[in-house]
């Protein structure tokens, strides 16, 4: 970067640095912008509104916040927009998307004439996706995430997507709720603006946001619809003119420690297992990365302490009431790596040595008395997974934990949707369900890792059984679900080796998942894959040709690392 502020910082290049800045200033007064406010440095908004994004629905005004707080810092505040990456409104899944946002976020960063930046997203993959660009762009930065949802109400009982919209689907289909309650609460699951209203993806990356130190501290979990949240954009706002003058880049704040402190926060909150992927993407851009064995330390040491959907019973709106990110970092500080820095300049041991004024222990739970003794995610090694998977553990039936069971497969996600609920499918609730080929390179790697239960089985009362894929699950999930097997199958890893009758062990006692076929013949059954075809051209083309696997972040390999 050059030491020019403001409207100079970046001038386009004519050969003529005068004339490039009497250019510029020139169309900036087209906007309407007194001289004075355009000799202030320049706070950018990065605004990620759009008609396919409901967790964005309150992006407006928070960007008229953020706004409020840089101009009343002295800074000049431009919004500018990126890719909006709504989850369930994106096909095949806002996870092909993700790399693009965070490459759209990175670009603009670098091209557009900003001295700091808040960002702001919240939907599962526009927080790791601004992240991702913020840290290779590596100018100052601040998160701002949306919040989550608040609850709404079915006959009595509180409900909040969409770990609720999974359970009472799941009573749809074993035909104990019908048709006309379930178009009922179809109406009450989302009923305010915000992310889910659980500890699902969106939620565990914005407490993930506010451990690193990219966002302010006790930020993460304010409620969408709270007015706190509109005060914390204000307050991001300033602070990210303050970054101008004492300039802390994303590569000070997002280190090694840092990020084995992030790790610490999934496990202590039960978190989506998505954040693994996602955690690892954010890291590889700073060319930082965990092993497997080291996250399954860090797992074994870090108890469980939020008691929340999916793994528990409360909901986002509890755990802000209970003391949030704050309360569980006090709780973890024994294991912390406490000299990290946020984007305020302050050591988390400064942080964490201001006292709370409380903390509710129906909901945040002592070190000493935790929800689990373990973190909630272990990663996975063996035959059938070589590179890895990823089992949660803390929203997982124990009784299943220690499991041989006979292989049911379903080749691709056509498949299963074609045959799972056939009354004729030969499965029975000691089996193991077997998904191939929903990977990076396959399918772009949906949540579809939660198979349902076969509907002749949910329709006996079978709530669990074993679920295997090269998939992913949603963080709202629950379930004795193992997934982000690498290597897919679709680009030769032993799952796509298996075959209806096979035995599959899971052992989450020795972190294992084997498939018990000798290895030579799955080497003779591998023998004949071959990559699906890499589309012609466009996005999907360099999406295909680039991607890497789950525990690189399934992030491009080209953008992996840092340009140091």
């Amino acid at each position: 970067m050059t030491d020019s502020k403001g409207l100079d910082n970046g001038l386009t290049n004519y050969g003529d640095r005068d004339f490039a800045r009497f250019l510029r200033r020139s169309f900036a007064r087209s906007m309407g912008i007194s001289k004075e406010l355009l000799n202030r440095p320049i706070v950018g908004i990065a605004m990620t509104p759009s008609g396919f994004n409901n967790c964005h629905r309150t992006m407006d005004e928070l960007v008229e916040a953020v706004s409020r707080g840089v101009l009343a810092a002295g800074g000049l505040p431009r919004a500018f927009p990126t890719v909006s990456l709504g989850e369930v409104f994106l096909n095949p899944t806002s996870l092909v998307y993700r790399n693009l946002m965070s490459m759209d976020t990175e670009e603009m960063l670098r091209a557009q004439p900003m001295d700091s930046v808040v960002l702001i997203g919240g939907c599962d993959k526009t927080v790791p996706a601004q992240l991702m660009g913020a840290a290779s762009a590596d100018i100052p930065a601040v998160q701002l995430v949306t919040g989550p949802m608040s609850t709404g109400r079915h006959r009595g009982q509180r409900l909040g997507a969409c770990t609720d919209c999974r359970g009472f689907w799941a009573k749809y289909r074993a035909g104990t709720v019908d048709k006309e309650e379930i178009d009922i609460v179809e109406g009450r699951l989302s009923v305010t603006a915000g992310t889910c209203a659980v500890m699902g993806t969106a939620s565990t990356m914005a407490c993930i946001a506010e451990t690193l130190g990219m966002s302010l501290p006790g930020t993460a979990a304010i409620p969408a619809v709270n007015a706190a949240r509109l005060v914390a954009a204000e307050e991001s706002g300033r602070v990210a003119v303050g970054l101008i003058g004492r300039p802390i880049r994303p590569s000070q704040i997002i280190t090694q420690k840092s990020v084995e402190n992030a790790y610490r926060m999934i496990m202590a909150l039960g978190g989506s297992t998505n954040a693994i992927v996602h955690l690892a993407a954010i890291a590889g851009r700073r060319g930082i990365s965990l092993s497997m064995e080291r996250i399954n330390e860090i797992s074994d040491e870090t108890p469980v302490l939020v008691d929340l959907k999916p793994v528990g019973e409360g909901y986002m709106e509890d755990f802000y009431a209970a003391g949030g990110v704050g309360a569980v970092l006090r709780e973890l500080r024994p294991l912390l790596h406490l000299d990290t820095i946020d984007v305020e300049g302050r050591t988390l041991g400064e942080r964490l040595d201001e006292p709370l004024d409380w903390v509710d222990r129906n909901v945040i739970k002592t070190f000493a008395d935790p929800v689990s003794k373990v973190g909630g995610l272990i990663a996975l090694h063996g035959s059938l997974a070589p590179d890895g998977a990823i089992f949660k553990r803390a929203a997982a039936t124990p009784a299943l934990f220690e499991t041989e069971g006979r292989a049911v497969v379903f080749e691709n996600l056509e498949d299963l949707s074609r045959r799972v609920d056939d009354p004729d499918l030969d499965v029975t609730p000691s089996d193991v369900l077997v998904l191939k080929n929903a990977g990076p390179h396959a399918a772009g790697m949906p949540e579809a890792g939660y198979l349902p239960i076969p509907k002749k089985l949910a329709r006996a009362g079978v709530k669990d059984m074993v679920r295997i894929s090269d998939a992913r699950m949603s963080g709202t999930a629950f379930g004795t679900i193992v997934l982000h097997i690498a290597p897919e199958s679709a680009i030769g890893g032993p799952l796509g080796a298996v075959r209806n009758g096979d035995r599959i062990r899971l052992s989450v006692a020795e972190k294992r998942i084997d498939l018990l076929v000798p290895a030579d013949e799955i080497g003779r059954r591998l023998a004949g894959i071959k990559p699906p075809p890499v589309p012609r051209r466009g996005y999907r083309n360099l999406y295909r040709r680039t991607v890497l696997q789950a525990p690189q972040g399934c992030d491009f390999d080209f953008l992996s690392g840092t340009d140091e």
